[in-house]
């Protein structure tokens, strides 16, 4: 943007200052030093060119100034040098003092050799050009400053939408495994029982069938539902599946009911009944589930959990994080070979972004 300003300074500057052809062509290259110093900072790559610059920049202020005695020939190293200096990656201070000390330097010579009055001159050659370089880089320094905190802040804004791209993921890989997962051990069971039942007694036998193809029709429901963002489950429905699942496979079930929770607890909750229905199917041999219900948590306990240590049950610990993010817990226990997952909400939990 300030780009174009660069450039008709520049320009304004040799039309100011040029006397003869030496002085536009000494001057002009003053004027592109400048500006391509400044769209290369602008760029963010500046230091890669800037040694040639800078020289070119001192090369344009000793000929000029020392040379041709044209006090605007400073022009182009007053704004190289400080575009410069504050980002070298080590001794910015020390180097700031040398650019300001070669303008001054180069100043003195010019003024010790101009033909003119000497308070004129001091003031043309080595006052102006000094004082202008030295509040120009000790204004880029809080400058750079500024901008490193704009370039972290939009560093950790990058970082943050990334996380939040990755918890996305892990939410939609997780919420895939509950639907497909699910579906996929009740499907193998009830095909298992429809094998067993089909010369004993066919009639069950199309029955199971007959579930297991709604079963796979509601599970691609769901699975559209889940790729369009709307999918929600009921935690009275969960329970009413889970309970046939579990006398299906020959395991009793006792529900205590309480005050029934809100939506939002309910489709948590509902999650929970979910994976601890496909955990106690695949890992126990449970003849007896246990299921109370509150207004602000679950309990479900089996018997037949194997003695021997269990495998790490990744769907309640990546539900622990879900609880955990709307203030509740989520906990699991083995003991004399029974199986308790309980999972608590506050009252009226906030609501996470999905």
């Amino acid at each position: 943007m300030f780009l174009p300003l660069m450039v008709a300074g520049g320009v304004l500057l040799v039309a100011l200052g040029a006397r003869t052809w030496w002085h536009v062509l000494v001057l002009g290259v003053g004027a592109a030093v400048a500006a391509v110093a400044f769209e290369r900072w602008a760029a963010g790559g500046l230091l890669p060119v800037a040694a040639p610059l800078l020289a070119l920049a001192a090369a344009t202020w000793v000929v000029g100034g020392v040379v041709l005695h044209s006090g605007h020939a400073f022009y182009a190293l007053s704004v190289a040098g400080p575009l410069a200096v504050p980002q070298l990656p080590r001794h910015r201070g020390a180097a700031a003092v040398v650019l300001i000390a070669v303008v001054g330097v180069v100043g003195a010579v010019a003024v010790a050799t101009a033909p003119g009055a000497f308070i004129g001159d001091l003031i043309t050659f080595l006052l102006v050009p000094t004082g202008i370089t030295a509040v120009i880089t000790g204004l880029m320094f809080p400058n750079k400053r500024f901008y490193d905190v704009v370039a972290d802040l939009e560093r950790a804004r990058g970082q943050e939408a990334e996380l939040a791209v990755a918890r996305e993921r892990v939410r939609f890989a997780s919420d895939l495994h509950d639907i497909q997962g699910h579906t996929l051990h009740v499907v193998k069971l009830k095909v298992a029982l429809a094998e067993k039942l089909l010369r004993a007694d066919v009639d069950r036998a199309e029955q199971e069938l007959r579930e297991v193809r709604a079963l796979v029709a509601d599970t691609i429901t769901q699975t559209k539902e889940l790729a369009h963002a709307q999918r929600r489950l009921n935690l009275s429905a969960e329970l009413e599946n889970a309970k046939n699942l579990f006398e299906a496979a020959g395991i009793t079930v006792a529900v205590t009911r309480g005050t029934e929770p809100d939506p939002r607890a309910g489709e948590l909750l509902g999650q929970v009944l979910r994976e601890t229905t496909t955990n106690v199917l695949r890992h126990a041999e449970a003849t007896r589930v246990e299921v109370t219900l509150s207004a602000t948590g679950i309990t479900i306990t089996n018997d037949g959990a194997p003695r021997t240590p269990l495998p790490p049950l990744r769907g309640l610990s990546t539900l622990r994080d879900r609880l955990a993010a709307d203030g509740g817990t989520l906990s699991a226990a083995l003991r004399d070979g029974r199986f308790t997952t309980a999972a608590t909400l506050p009252t009226g939990p906030r609501r996470r972004p999905r």
